[in-house]
């Protein structure tokens, strides 16, 4: 129990290390509340902000007199306490099945929700896309147009468009609110589509264009209104397995050829490679960005504010963006087959920052939280791995499943982390307290894909028992 009237000193810094104010004596009774006022009061905010505060990366969910007591710390040195912002808004942990719906008829390889929430659609083994509705939860439209797998589905950011990309190497555009095939489907990689990313709304809106990349080696840029690829972004010696169009106008592209590309497309109709990201040993898996949640959601955000004209719509989109890049800047992850992870301030330099060390089989999934202070890593190894999201730094492994883990997504206000295995279960992560919430069983066989909505309110999940299963809170 910390005592009345004993004091302990601490310096209070950010994710940087940068201090703020002089060390300086608190009760030891104080916790997480008084620490949140003294940050509110020492940034001059004019609206207080939530906090968490965390010692040697464990958060303080209790008075720092009971953490000295418990860790054995010593009273006569600073206690250094990392403040980091939280979401003004909390996400509901989801525990149970809203929906359990057949309709696919093999199994379901990727889902992805509209940004608004409101939308959810699924890809195929069955050559099919469906949109469901998420009210009444059931199928609205089955799209037929793919000739193979559908392997990759992704919405515009203002949730006009869907885009897939099939086995067979073509890209169907859909009309989410007919169900219908928006013009022919587009040709030009010549095997199948591993990934698609479009262009951010701050950059260019109405949204036009997406970039896909392809076993081929290749990715394209596509201009949906023009219905054709614009540019082939050519150069890797293997396969494209991931792409991501960046907040600065970068595109990345990572391959099986080992190395990272950084395209420089914002100047229009010249494009050149910027930079070449070496420092993997086999093939790269998966990229993730730090602005990546607001890159996906554009001018969508908690409140559900409407706009009126394109001019508004593109000035929250940036204002959204800006703030979620912070002083840090725009930053990237690799994850690859050589079990580690590579952490990149691509604006900065073409070395790596840090190489993030410590999972035991492939690296498959990377992602960063919604507020970019945190990277989830899931690998072969069972396992799910945290990390800091600026310095790179190891936090903690979630261990639970008991096969590989395919994939990750973050809760919108980045409190709790989602992940669907091989094991057919998905689990709900708390990462402050640094372990399970939920074991969410369910499925009959693997579970392939998973996505948190962006709005929070729901999860869905899809794999090898061709169901699409819907969970809520």
């Amino acid at each position: 129990m910390a005592e009345m009237g004993k004091t302990v000193i601490c310096q209070l810094i950010d994710t940087e290390a940068i201090p703020l104010g002089n060390p300086m004596y608190i009760p030891q009774q104080a916790g997480p509340l008084q620490l949140t006022e003294l940050a509110n009061r020492f940034l001059n905010n004019k609206e207080k902000l939530p906090y968490a505060f965390y010692v040697s990366g464990e958060e303080l969910l209790v008075p720092v007199g009971t953490y000295i007591e418990k860790r054995r710390v010593s009273v006569e040195k600073t206690l250094t306490i990392v403040y980091r912002q939280q979401a003004v808004f909390r996400t509901r942990p989801v525990y149970r099945i809203s929906a359990s719906i057949a309709g696919h008829q093999d199994a379901v390889l990727c889902i992805s929700f509209s940004p608004d929430g409101k939308q959810l659609a699924s890809g195929s083994g069955d050559t099919t896309v469906r949109l469901w509705d998420l009210n009444t939860q059931t199928p609205m439209f089955t799209c037929k147009g793919h000739r193979s797998w559908v392997m990759a589905i992704a919405w515009s950011p203002d949730g006009k468009h869907l885009v897939s990309g099939g086995k067979a190497g073509e890209i169907c555009c859909w009309k989410p609110k007919t169900g219908e095939l928006d013009g022919s489907p587009l040709k030009g990689h010549k095997k199948w589509v591993t990934s698609i990313s479009w262009e951010p709304v701050h950059l260019n809106y109405p949204c036009r264009r997406f970039v896909t990349s392809s076993k081929d080696g290749d990715a394209r840029i596509w201009d949906i209104s023009l219905k054709k690829s614009v540019t082939c972004l050519s150069g890797h010696t293997l396969g494209v397995t991931c792409v991501k169009w960046g907040g600065e106008g970068f595109i990345y592209t990572g391959s099986q050829d080992r190395t990272i590309k950084m395209w420089d497309v914002t100047h229009e109709g010249a494009l050149c490679l910027k930079a070449q990201l070496k420092g993997h040993g086999l093939w790269v898996n998966s990229l993730a960005l730090s602005t990546e949640y607001v890159l996906r959601t554009g001018a969508f955000d908690h409140t559900g504010k409407q706009y009126s004209s394109p001019e508004e719509v593109k000035k929250a989109a940036l204002k959204r963006y800006d703030q979620a890049k912070g002083k840090c800047g725009e930053r990237l992850v690799s994850g690859s087959d050589d079990m580690r992870m590579i952490l990149w301030e691509q604006s900065v330099s073409d070395q790596p920052k840090m190489h993030l060390f410590g999972h035991q089989k492939l690296v498959n999934h990377v992602s960063f939280s919604p507020n970019g202070q945190w990277i989830a890593s899931a690998s072969f190894d069972n396992s799910v791995r945290i990390w800091d999201g600026i310095t790179g730094v190891f936090i903690t492994t979630l261990q639970g499943h008991v096969g590989p883990v395919y994939q990750i997504s973050w809760s919108p206000d980045s409190r709790m982390l989602l992940s669907g295995s091989k094991d057919s279960t998905l689990k709900i992560w708390d990462i402050g307290g640094r372990k399970l919430k939920h074991d969410l069983p369910g499925h009959a066989d693997e579970v392939y894909a998973v996505d948190w909505s962006p709005d929070g309110e729901s999860v869905a999940s899809g794999g090898n028992d061709k169901c699409l299963k819907l969970w809520v809170g």
